[in-house]
């Protein structure tokens, strides 16, 4: 192998494989065994090999997120930055406290520093941003879009509806019949599907649709306190609730404390989310894991693969939830 920085056809050619399983192997796709990417990952890591940049890239991605305060951002960012340095480019990160991005200013600073493209999660677009964005060439993938998203935008996000129906059939198997809800904020897509997805459960089940058992919530412990006093104060209170979030299921754990009911034996708790937080409550979460730091990984590839070869992404990739069970959940009192 030569002493220059070596090709993507000399690395094929040591590890004894093909150009396209190299390639395949650089991008993260499938159809390559666990030896053969650890053997070509190792030569291109011995070999110091480097992605070639299109004429006039930056290798800057900016990466814009609504906070970086909770466990659920965290996680989304590492993700983002793993996969940012196995690509070779630099993370620019911007936190917008949840105010609306994107005005002129923004996307001329953006563009003036030669950015390769955005991932955007969770934040607001001005109405004009995306125009202004696609005439300046900057390709944008979002993640758990707000509302139902730019239909010109590609988008990554969970199987939200599947993942609270089969948080709501885990506890009506259970034997749990007062099933309560607390929303993150309904204006986002994600929460408007789990809250979907969580009705048709009870209806396929045929259990009544109890819409004084359904509070719209916030995703924070603050807003689980109070729609957990809320809903435990009820002359009938539920039994269990489904929460938007795993904070927000930490606020209703904090309510269940302070009325002295007892998780699982008075009542059952489903976070969303699987973060850390999880595994440091006790009783420990069930929730239902979305792979977030997988949907942060995702996006960047698809942004770093437009903006360098102009691959167009899929418009929409949705990656599968799934069902942890642990402590919070268990059969009603009989």
């Amino acid at each position: 192998m030569t002493e220059k920085t070596p090709t993507i056809a000399e690395i094929a050619a040591v590890a004894g494989v093909s150009v396209p399983t190299v390639s395949k192997v650089l991008n993260g796709r499938k159809g390559v065994s666990d030896q053969t990417r650890a053997q070509v990952e190792k030569l291109l890591a011995e070999h110091g090999y480097q992605r070639r940049r299109r004429a006039g890239s930056s290798g800057l991605l900016d990466f814009v997120i609504s906070s970086l305060d909770t466990q659920w951002s965290s996680a989304l960012l590492r993700g983002a930055q793993r996969e940012a340095a196995r690509l070779g480019v630099d993370l620019v990160v911007t936190t917008t406290q949840g105010d609306p991005i994107g005005s002129r200013d923004w996307v001329d600073h953006l563009v003036g520093r030669g950015s390769d493209g955005v991932v955007l999660i969770v934040s607001r677009l001005l109405p004009t941003a995306m125009a202004d964005l696609a005439r300046a060439n900057v390709p944008v993938v979002q993640v758990d879009p707000v509302g139902a998203g730019d239909e010109a935008m590609a988008t990554v996000a969970a199987t939200d509806w599947a993942g609270a129906r089969d948080a709501a059939d885990h506890l009506i198997g259970l034997g749990h019949r007062r099933i309560a809800m607390i929303t993150g904020p309904i204006d986002q897509s994600c929460h408007q599907d789990r809250l979907d997805g969580y009705r048709t459960a009870m209806r396929r089940a045929g259990l009544p649709f109890d819409e004084s058992l359904v509070r719209y919530g916030d995703s924070l412990a603050s807003g689980g306190l109070r729609h957990g006093l809320d809903l435990l104060r009820l002359s009938e209170p539920p039994t269990a609730i489904i929460s938007g979030s795993d904070e927000q299921a930490y606020g209703v754990y904090q309510a269940a404390r302070k009325l002295g009911v007892q998780i699982p034996t008075d009542l059952s708790v489903v976070g969303f989310d699987d973060v850390e937080l999880c595994q440091w409550v006790s009783p420990q979460l069930t929730t239902v894991h979305q792979p977030l730091a997988d949907m942060a990984r995702v996006a960047t590839r698809m942004v770093v693969d437009l903006a360098r070869e102009g691959t167009r992404p899929s418009r929409r990739v949705e990656l599968a939830t799934t069902v942890i069970v642990r402590e919070s959940t268990a059969a009603p009192r009989s």
